[in-house]
């Protein structure tokens, strides 16, 4: 909520141009331009409750034993589909590497392979990978001049990848959020929902195992019977307090 702001202009035209993608998320949709707002989150802890909880009784309220055992962590990458809601190609694993995030990348466009994509992500440097720019690339069609990592052409630098994977006019574009700004990513919405509704601390999972399948099945209710594209009311004019 306190993001680093270096440029001020620049910082409120990263905004409004993010608010703008996602107030016409529905037209885009309609040209065939698939809007997904995509991130990780990680350790996510599989604790099991070390006693049974007592449940709600005529004047008693439910109680939950504060003990708990762990047994580990996994984690989940995901996309949501910023038009109509729906999580599309969950990643379930313990692990985000740069090889993970393409391969949920490349899920997410194997949905529609001969559609159009802008992904809206933070900075995370898995997000700005030499992997990303290569699948871009593929797409349309470019193999020379890609350079080297941190020698020269598109991949020498985070700065340099972003640029070329910023560019709408391709097929596979991306969009980074401000820095410290988590606010601005919708999935981050869809987070906080299978926290509150799963991975509270009125759950017990009794393994990695159980936690993951638990995860899968509650997306597959939340597609189901829950999903519906998030209103964003936010038009990008940063208040001043």
């Amino acid at each position: 909520m306190n993001p680093n702001i270096e440029d001020e202009a620049e910082f409120q035209e990263v905004v409004k141009e993010l608010s703008d993608i996602y107030h016409s998320a529905a037209e885009l949709e309609s040209q065939g331009t698939h809007v997904y707002s995509t991130d990780e989150k990680c350790g996510i802890q599989a604790r099991e409750h070390s006693n049974p909880k007592h449940n709600v009784e005529p004047g008693k309220p439910e109680r939950i034993d504060p003990e708990y055992k762990r047994h580990g962590t996994s984690g989940i990458i995901a996309s949501i589909h910023v038009s109509s809601g729906e999580v599309v190609a969950p990643l379930i694993q313990p692990t985000r590497t740069e090889e993970d995030y393409l391969r949920h990348i490349k899920e997410v466009i194997a949905t529609d392979p001969d559609g159009r994509y802008i992904f809206i992500n933070d900075h995370l440097n898995t997000h700005i990978s030499e992997s990303l720019v290569k699948l871009a690339a593929e797409y349309e069609g470019i193999t020379d001049g890609l350079g080297k990592k941190g020698k020269s052409g598109i991949m020498k630098s985070m700065e340099t990848r972003a640029a070329f994977l910023q560019n709408t006019s391709h097929k596979i574009a991306f969009f980074y959020t401000p820095k410290h700004c988590s606010w601005l990513n919708q999935i981050e919405c869809w987070f906080s929902i299978i926290t509150r509704r799963l991975l509270n601390r009125r759950s017990s999972f009794i393994s990695i195992e159980d936690l993951e399948r638990r995860m899968a099945e509650f997306i597959e209710f939340y597609n189901k019977h829950m999903k519906k594209p998030f209103k964003w009311n936010f038009s990008g004019k940063i208040l001043k307090v």
